[in-house]
């Protein structure tokens, strides 16, 4: 599972080694089973004590007291007394090794339920710790483990009851047989549902960070496209104001003034996007990117050797998604135009085709070649193909580039 980034809830976080477990589990140890952590570390929370202290109290509060009540009831030795309180005690205590050790634990609890059974009354209570060993071997992925050393001990008790001179009931040796199966199927429902846990944790990492690239590609293209046109034009109209400083003062700060614009302008709208990306409710507001604010961005561009014409043919307009994207596109294409094409005019039509809207960029400049590679094509395209249109870059009649949008007419964001 990959590292997730740094703002991510802790829950989402999985080992670095491209495995997948449940949040308080371990890789897989040399005991068949996943190691937990070391006590002191900081990944034992307690969800996992809980986990690993639950089956021990219960089965201890189970054995031990009912242990104790019987030696005392029926008046055994201090010997035999202590031997049956050793053995109920024995199997709860060895389950605090089962997070560590899985399969060694399962294998010392059946034989102490072996001896239990074997060398105990009668009428002591049921083994429980056995069962927790099963269920938390088969989890902790010591599957052989535990049959093995369940499948011994029963044959164990069988054969050597009769030895000793016990009898064992064919009913009590079915419910027995139907319990130990029973604990092996929880075991293995538990470690199916934590594998599908882990494997939809890991796919919710993924399309978290997919869906966070995606946005950091989103907002990098609104930037370049933000930043680069605004420093295009103020390149221009500076280019303008110094050319005519001393022969046409009035010419000169209209330039100037058109600097001021746009570079207000392009402040505006890298503050929108900065704004929506802190979440800022008093963000300020840029003029909206569509298609009725293309003769705001061609006033922008033209300069005194540089003219854009607009030809709308629309007699209805599109959503705003694909508003958008032309918009962008248009404004990207004209920004090429006036840095690499050499180009002494433009135009800009829009019109529909279909279920299509087609946007076309011309120019007279000296063709494709200065901007055919470069990012600002890429990003063009990539917002064609979100919307799941298409941009083609090649010769224009009037002797320049020619950049032919397709955007699906009802495509939404």
């Amino acid at each position: 599972m990959p590292v997730t980034p740094r703002h991510e809830p802790p829950s989402w976080e999985g080992p670095r080694d491209g495995h997948s477990y449940a949040p308080w589990s371990t890789p897989p140890g040399r005991w068949g089973g996943p190691p937990g952590p070391p006590w002191n570390s900081s990944r034992a929370g307690p969800p996992a004590i809980v986990v690993l202290l639950v089956p021990v109290v219960i089965s201890f509060l189970v054995q031990v007291p009912a242990a104790i009540g019987i030696a005392v009831w029926q008046h055994a030795g201090w010997a035999a007394g202590l031997g049956q309180v050793a053995l109920a005690a024995a199997g709860p205590l060895a389950l605090l090794g089962a997070r560590r050790f899985p399969g060694p634990t399962v294998a010392f609890v059946a034989a102490a339920a072996l001896a239990d059974l074997l060398f105990t009354p009668e009428a002591g209570p049921p083994y429980v710790a056995l069962a927790f060993a099963i269920v938390l071997a088969v989890v902790r992925g010591a599957v052989v483990w535990a049959v093995v050393s369940v499948l011994v001990a029963w044959v164990a008790a069988i054969a050597l009851g009769a030895v000793i001179g016990l009898s064992w009931h064919p009913f009590r040796i079915a419910l027995t047989t139907v319990l130990l199966a029973v604990c092996f199927a929880i075991g293995a429902f538990i470690r199916v549902r934590r594998v599908h846990a882990a494997e939809y944790r890991a796919e919710a990492a993924r399309r978290r960070q997919t869906a966070e690239e995606r946005e950091r590609v989103r907002i990098a293209r609104e930037l370049h496209d933000v930043i680069g046109h605004a420093l295009s034009q103020i390149n221009v109209q500076a280019s303008v104001g110094l050319h005519l400083m001393d022969r046409d003062p009035e010419q000169a700060r209209t330039a100037l003034g058109s600097i001021k614009d746009t570079s207000k302008a392009a402040l505006e709208e890298v503050r929108s996007v900065l704004g929506v990306i802190r979440n800022e409710a008093d963000a300020p507001l840029a003029p909206q990117a569509e298609l009725a604010e293309l003769p705001r961005l061609m006033a922008g561009v033209r300069s005194p050797g540089f003219d854009v014409e607009l030809i709308d043919r629309l007699e209805e307009t599109p959503g705003r998604a694909v508003q958008f994207a032309a918009f962008r596109i248009a404004q990207e294409a004209l920004t090429n135009v006036v840095r690499h094409a050499d180009a002494t005019r433009a135009v800009v039509a829009v019109e529909r085709l279909g279920d299509e809207l087609l946007l076309t960029v011309d120019d007279d400049g000296r063709g494709s070649r200065g901007a055919a590679e470069g990012s600002g094509i890429l990003g063009m395209r990539e917002r064609a193909a979100l919307l799941g249109g298409s941009v083609e870059v090649g010769p224009s009649p009037r002797g320049g580039t020619r950049v032919t949008a397709r955007l699906p007419w009802g495509a939404t964001a």
